[in-house]
């Protein structure tokens, strides 16, 4: 079963990492890509690769058909399906191994399996593992599931049996919501994201923290696991925080919970990387919830833990050698924790945003890992997950990995995109988290009005304003009546200010710049600030603006200006003379948050609306957005249709305000 090389069916950071390890084994490497990926980082990292498309996942990385005719043209030995796309298709790993090909994975049967929640719940229930109460019936009528409910009793929780990150699930707290058409929805969204529209019912456990445990089998008999991870700080049930191990673990607890999962995957005789997931309550008691047979996302802080490197262990394992250590070798050492850098855009529900990958930086320092498959110039599609790398942090105790993985994330920049850097510095400061006492309701208490940006400062302001002029000296000076570079520092006659507006969050401010000797004199926000440009280069400046000293590193293209200082991540636009200001939600524009799918519209050309009305519903990034109302009153216009792929912006329905409506 010994293979010389590989096809990574995947994109992305796991792609990257697959190829790193399978190259540090002496493997070629063949690597997939669309033409949205063209620029990625694993398409340059591979000894191989082959363009499968366009850029939707249905016609690329989803093909079976593709995959395996890449494989052939490339010569590749082996697949390794990374996670997500078809890494839990049952199908796929059986028509890998009917082609004559090794799948870097479990056996088909144990993915079908474990891949259903319905049918791995009941196996689990025989098998002795604890698991939360609900229905996991075949009968998937509405009639029954809604009867099923009111038995289960409030809060409960809709899951699609099939996938994972949480596509197609739903938590409903009491009878007064509207059950059947929650229902609707995560069945639509299940087929949609799985092909597979079945759901289960359980028991929301609530406050309870999400702990998983690793393990790994050959098919010697061997199977052991590798301690837990801790993922209980989430966002619309996909992680954002994970570390190892759990805060609140003992010895006595881990060895329980360790077991379950090694019985989980006796009982449906695995092989390979899997994840046993569990809901822990306060009391002590664990609950099975599914397991992932394949590597996770946050395997990372598991090989800083153990030394071990997972990917290595999977190819061990399907090349059929035994695993090299027994469970009395298993030691853990120190912690480690990991955040998710998404495209998104935490202070606006957490929304994707897509865009061009500007800059891309990585932190380095001691006890520090970036998992990333980005390059600059890369676009961020709303084809793929919004996830774009993992900043990981290890130290002797929790606390020194906290601290080094916030220095880390401040020290990581992406421009050209939204994305939760800002957020995940925020988050990982906050007291609750800080004590290490996070449970799956950790946003919800850290942020019960939501999240939101701190303020731009007056100080900031002005470093926009001066970055402004600086790198744009010839136009702006001129305009605002300069003649030549060399005299903007120096006349015998009055200066007069310029005026600069500035747009934030979708508010504008307007400063009042004048070169003066040694700078510039901004005056914003009541304040008169004196900025020196101590250095300056295309991409960070350094200054002092009143009494700070202000690094930051940016990315100017015509009137967008990104700023990056520290875990700040700011966007700014200067808005040009005799430019207009759009006007917002109550102007009765429907626009489409974020580029995405059509999947249904609801309204028509004379409906009335209420505000928070549905209107549409559009897919991006393999979630389904609701697109509501923002207003009463009556729709105007529907600009499009079902099946229609939108843009960021666009507008997409327009409502006649009833304020604005005549009697």
């Amino acid at each position: 079963m010994a293979f010389g090389s590989i096809l990574v069916a995947n994109r992305g950071e796991i792609a990257l990492r697959v190829i790193k390890t399978a190259k540090g084994l002496g493997l070629r490497t063949v690597a997939v890509y669309t033409d949205a990926d063209a620029k990625a980082g694993h398409v340059k990292a591979a000894d191989d690769a082959v363009n499968i498309g366009v850029g939707p996942v249905g016609d690329s990385y989803l093909s079976v058909e593709k995959i395996l005719t890449v494989a052939k043209q490339t010569g590749a030995e082996a697949i390794h399906p990374g996670y997500g796309f078809l890494s839990e298709n049952h199908e796929f790993a059986h028509t890998v191994i009917d082609a004559g090909l090794t799948f870097i994975g479990p056996e088909p049967g144990a993915i079908q399996t474990m891949g259903n929640k319905a049918e791995s719940k009941r196996l689990m229930i025989e098998a002795g593992v604890p698991c939360v109460p609900g229905y996991q019936g075949t009968d998937q009528s509405d009639d029954v599931l809604m009867a099923e409910a009111s038995c289960i009793g409030y809060p409960l929780i809709i899951k699609a049996v099939a996938g994972g990150g949480g596509r197609g699930m739903r938590l409903v707290f009491d009878e007064t919501e509207d059950l059947q058409n929650i229902i609707a929805q995560a069945r639509s969204e299940a087929l949609n994201a799985f092909g597979n529209s079945e759901l289960i019912i359980e028991k929301a456990i609530i406050s309870p923290r999400h702990v998983e445990v690793q393990l790994f089998a050959d098919t010697h008999g061997n199977v052991v696991h590798l301690g837990e991870r801790d993922c209980s700080v989430q966002r619309r049930h996909q992680k954002i925080v994970e570390e190892a191990p759990c805060p609140v673990m003992t010895p006595k607890l881990r060895q329980a919970m360790g077991q379950a999962a090694v019985d989980a995957a006796k009982a449906v005789n695995y092989r390979g990387a899997g994840t046993v997931e569990f809901l822990l309550d306060a009391s002590g008691e664990f609950y099975f919830i599914e397991m992932n047979t394949r590597l996770q996302v946050e395997h990372p802080v598991t090989e800083l833990i153990t030394g071990l490197d997972l990917v290595e262990l999977q190819i061990t394992v399907a090349q059929g050698d035994p695993l090299p250590f027994s469970q009395e070798d298993v030691v853990l050492s120190g912690h480690a924790m990991e955040v998710r850098l998404y495209a998104e855009d935490p202070a606006n529900g957490y929304l994707p945003t897509t865009g061009t990958v500007n800059l891309w930086r990585e932190a380095v320092g001691k006890g520090i890992r970036v998992d990333g498959g980005i390059s600059q110039g890369q676009e961020v599609s709303s084809f793929y997950d919004p996830m774009l790398a993992k900043i990981i942090a290890y130290g002797p105790t929790r606390d020194v990995a906290r601290r080094r993985l916030i220095s880390a994330v401040e020290k990581t920049v992406l421009l050209g995109t939204r994305t939760n850097t800002t957020f995940l510095a925020n988050l990982l400061a906050k007291e609750g988290f800080e004590k290490g006492e996070a449970t799956t309701a950790f946003l919800d208490e850290a942020y019960p009005d939501g999240y939101s940006e701190e303020d731009v400062t007056a100080e900031e302001f002005a470093l926009v304003s001066s970055l402004f002029f600086e790198r744009q000296k010839a136009s702006a000076l001129t305009k605002a009546g300069f003649v030549a570079d060399d005299q903007m520092h120096w006349t015998s006659a009055p200066l007069t200010p310029a005026s600069l507006k500035i747009i934030v969050n979708d508010s504008t401010v307007e400063c009042l710049i004048m070169a003066v000797r040694g700078g510039w004199c901004v005056a914003v926000m009541d304040q008169n600030l004196i900025v020196d440009v101590l250095e300056i280069s295309d991409s960070s400046v350094k200054a002092k603006v009143g009494d700070r000293t202000l690094e930051a590193t940016y990315v100017l293209e015509g009137d967008s200006l990104q700023l990056a200082s520290r875990a700040r991540r700011l966007f700014f636009k200067r808005l040009r003379a005799g430019a207009q200001e759009e006007g917002g939600a109550s102007s009765g524009l429907v626009k489409a948050p974020m580029p995405g799918l059509v999947i249904e519209t609801l309204v028509k050309v004379g409906d009335t609306v209420s505000a928070g009305a549905r209107l549409a519903t559009l897919e991006a990034m393999k979630m389904q957005h609701q697109i509501l109302a923002e207003v009463d009153g009556k729709i105007e216009a529907v600009k499009v249709s079902e099946g229609d792929q939108i843009i960021d912006g666009q507008i997409m329905i327009e409502i006649a305000p009833n304020e604005y409506l005549v009697a």
